[in-house]
């Protein structure tokens, strides 16, 4: 439970310190006196692609994670198999920032 904690914490973080990325770049906009456009979406769009995948892998990790040591606890001989599904979980968070990097390559 500890580590589920952990993990979440550390998802909620990223994703709220991917939030002030667009606050600050509005802000940067707004006192330069250029018109912000669609940026300022583009920024917050992914954001949240970014954010929603990191909170998603981490609860992926967590339960993956705990349930794989329990297995391997029992039968050393699933090792290989409880990684693969704690690496499966892992990728959604690689998902989300390949998909926040398309976002942003948008004109």
């Amino acid at each position: 439970m500890r580590v589920a904690s952990a993990v979440l914490l550390g998802a909620f973080f990223v994703t709220t310190m991917s939030f002030f990325l667009p606050v600050v770049h509005a802000q940067a906009a707004t006192t330069s006196g250029s018109a912000i456009g669609n940026t300022g979406a583009k920024y917050l769009a992914a954001a949240i692609a970014f954010g929603l995948a990191a909170a998603g892998a981490g609860y992926g990790i967590a339960h993956a994670g705990s349930a794989g040591l329990a297995a391997v606890a029992e039968k050393p001989e699933v090792r290989t198999t409880a990684l693969i599904f704690v690496a499966l979980a892992e990728a959604i968070a690689i998902y989300g920032f390949v998909i926040a990097i398309i976002i942003l390559g948008q004109p």
